[in-house]
């Protein structure tokens, strides 16, 4: 099927784009990388009469080392360019591990970051490595700038955080320690995944788990009883050693998973991949 006609507007910086939201309200939307967006309404499931293209606003793409040492990863960076982007390589290599995997090499090479998260289709990749690392996010509105924790960001299902009159500007995540590794392991018979799990590891005292699943449920899930255990471990175990004290509470936390069932799997096939998952994460962070 057709997209049904609309007006296309490309504005020339942030001050336009959001003006241009604020006049024509529900009937408009933001164009990013167009990969979620245009199939949807071509399918008919969405409808605007006004589409704004945001893609040529200036300093929305790249990435780039803040005075502070964050990592600012600007929205409308496609996959392709994180995945290659010396930086992310250099101290993020998980994600840009991730970023290599999305999908296919046309989503890769056109969809970007910020495009997925405001989406918030739930079997997306990104969001579970970005909670693990406790990023955060950058909205630009009417009234200025606000920052949100990623993992307060996504709150269900095409549903997010951000306000109707706002744009996702950048996601940012905190230096990395020398001692903090992680990993995102994911598996479905799509090219979206079934399950993901995030993992991020930090030997520095005290040691520290950050451990996520996604695409099982409408938002990434904490698994909190693995990180509470793992706070409690030695710090010169193996890393079989680790999971295996670690097994159980991973298996609690994925029970309480609000799983269902669904073409990328059953509910309990996807919480028992939760447990595959995670142990292939956690084995990737550990010596």
């Amino acid at each position: 099927m057709r997209a049904k006609k609309f007006f296309l507007h490309r504005p020339r910086d942030l001050a336009e784009a959001i003006a241009l939201k604020a006049e024509h309200g529900d009937a408009a939307t933001f164009h990013a990388g167009g990969t979620e967006l245009l199939v949807a309404l071509k399918a008919h499931v969405l409808r605007y009469e006004h589409v704004i293209d945001i893609k040529q606003i200036p300093g929305l793409k790249g990435v780039r080392v803040k005075d502070d040492g964050a990592i600012s990863i600007g929205s409308l960076t496609t996959h392709d360019s994180i995945a290659n982007d010396p930086i992310v390589r250099a101290s993020l290599p998980g994600y840009a591990e991730l970023s290599e995997n999305v999908a296919n090499i046309r989503v890769r090479m056109a969809g970007t970051l910020g495009g997925v998260l405001c989406f918030a289709e739930p079997h997306a990749d990104a969001p579970t490595m970005l909670c693990a690392l406790d990023a955060w996010v950058v909205l630009a509105g009417p009234s200025g700038d606000r920052e949100l924790p990623c993992r307060d960001f996504h709150l269900g299902e095409f549903a997010t955080a951000r306000g109707d009159d706002e744009l996702l500007t950048a996601i940012e995540i905190a230096p990395q320690s020398a001692g903090t590794r992680s990993a995102y392991r994911a598996f479905g018979h799509t090219e979206r995944p079934a399950v993901g799990v995030a993992a991020a590891w930090s030997t520095d005292n005290p040691q520290r788990l950050s451990l996520w699943a996604g695409a099982i449920s409408a938002c990434p899930t904490r698994l909190a009883r693995a990180e509470e255990a793992a706070a409690a471990l030695a710090d010169d175990l193996s890393a079989e050693a680790v999971w295996k004290r670690l097994r159980p509470a991973v298996a609690a936390d994925a029970e309480d998973i609000d799983a269902h069932d669904d073409l990328h799997g059953g509910a309990d096939y996807k919480r028992h991949l939760v447990s595959v998952l995670a142990e292939r994460a956690l084995k990737a962070c550990l010596p």
